[in-house]
């Protein structure tokens, strides 16, 4: 027997059932793309987190975590960059702004934040979730920004800016429309947005690995870093956080040093494959909030009546199987991140990779089909 497959028929060595031998191959399949893209150098260092009916199916780390030392990757401690997955997070959180009243989606964001320019429209907090308020995205070097801004700060970045089209007229995906939403709740609650999140989020859900990338300066993206970490350094969290890299024809080399503070809502948090496949199940588990306050957030905007597979800071799609899933795809400066949860199936998946972009969606695609498909299509059919 070779390795691969001894080590997988002892790590569910106590969940085998009648027809495991199905349930090995995807198993099997998963675990050699995910190690040929370490071998194959497309990746440095990757680490997954699998649920499924709310235990863990497949949980691994692979490669390294920092280049240098050789650090492995493991999934339950190995803090990495998750990009855009932030935003589900911060979306979770305006839910429960939603349920208090303290936002309602469809008023006007001026009514939260008066300061803000005004447009030649009106656009809503719901605009803004679903990315159909017409605020512009990156632009030059913005993506990279490494300036220690506050949230409100930031908005100099593009606050005097005229919208790109009429608000509910079409969709562009950005990350500043999150910055703006953290605004208004931060001015609603009056305390730091990364506090709100922590007291009704993070910490109602036991995610003691997810936190937020808070810098009081621009540093350089070393592992250990104490202006990163912040107070979890105090936790012992130095030592976890993978260091952060970008991939060029000649390999791999530590990636720009960058600020994430100030766009946390839409991709500034940290967390671990862990803390995030345990959020989506708590999705699934309905342990969040009830499901009326929900269900625009996990329900497909349209315009003219095209659907644009976002709800209000998730993605609401479907992959290539005709499979509906929730969650969000992330690249930042650093980080690579998948988060889908797949409520007919009952499966949760986290895989968070150390590489900005590393252009490996399609084999990822592959690795949840392998361990979808032939693991739980037998039992829906």
């Amino acid at each position: 027997m070779n390795p691969i497959s001894k080590y997988l028929k002892n790590l569910f060595a106590k969940k085998r059932i009648k027809g495991d031998e199905t349930q090995l191959r995807g198993l099997l399949k998963a675990d050699t793309l995910l190690n040929s893209l370490v071998n194959e150098k497309k990746v440095l260092g990757l680490a997954i987190t699998v649920l499924r009916d709310g235990k863990k199916f497949l949980q691994k780390g692979y490669g390294q975590s920092n280049l240098e030392n050789k650090t492995p990757i493991t999934p339950q401690k190995t803090i990495f960059r998750i990009a855009s997955v932030s935003k589900p997070i911060s979306a979770t959180a305006l839910a429960h702004m939603v349920q208090d009243g303290l936002i309602d989606l469809d008023t006007s964001f001026y009514e939260y934040v008066p300061y803000y320019p005004k447009k030649k429209w009106d656009f809503t907090i719901r605009q803004l979730a679903s990315h159909t308020a017409g605020i512009r995205g990156y632009q030059g070097t913005e993506y990279g920004l490494n300036k220690s801004y506050s949230i409100k700060e930031s908005i100099e970045i593009f606050k005097d800016d005229d919208l790109l089209f009429e608000p509910g007229t079409d969709y562009l995906y950005n990350s500043y429309d999150w910055v703006l939403i953290s605004l208004a709740m931060q001015e609603v609650s009056g305390i730091p947005f990364e506090e709100y999140v922590k007291e009704k989020v993070l910490n109602p859900l036991g995610m003691t690995n997810t936190l937020a990338e808070c810098q009081a300066e621009p540093v350089d993206g070393l592992s250990g870093n104490k202006k990163m970490l912040g107070q979890a350094q105090q936790d012992n969290k130095e030592n976890r956080l993978t260091t952060f890299y970008s991939k060029n024809r000649l390999g791999f080399r530590k990636a720009i040093p960058v600020n994430n503070y100030y766009k946390l809502a839409g991709g500034g948090y940290l967390s671990t494959t862990e803390d995030i496949a345990n959020f989506g199940q708590a999705y699934l588990d309905r342990k969040v909030l009830n499901e009326e306050i929900l269900a625009p957030f996990l329900t497909s905007e349209t315009i003219n009546e095209n659907k644009t597979y976002y709800g209000l800071g998730w993605q609401v799609s479907e992959d290539k199987k005709g499979r509906n899933y929730y969650g969000h795809v992330g690249n930042g400066v650093g980080g690579y991140s998948n988060f889908f949860v797949y409520p007919k199936q009952q499966m949760v998946f986290a895989i968070l990779i150390n590489c900005t972009n590393p252009n490996v969606q399609v084999e990822l695609d592959e690795v949840v089909n392998a361990l979808i498909s032939e693991t739980t299509e037998q039992a829906f059919t």
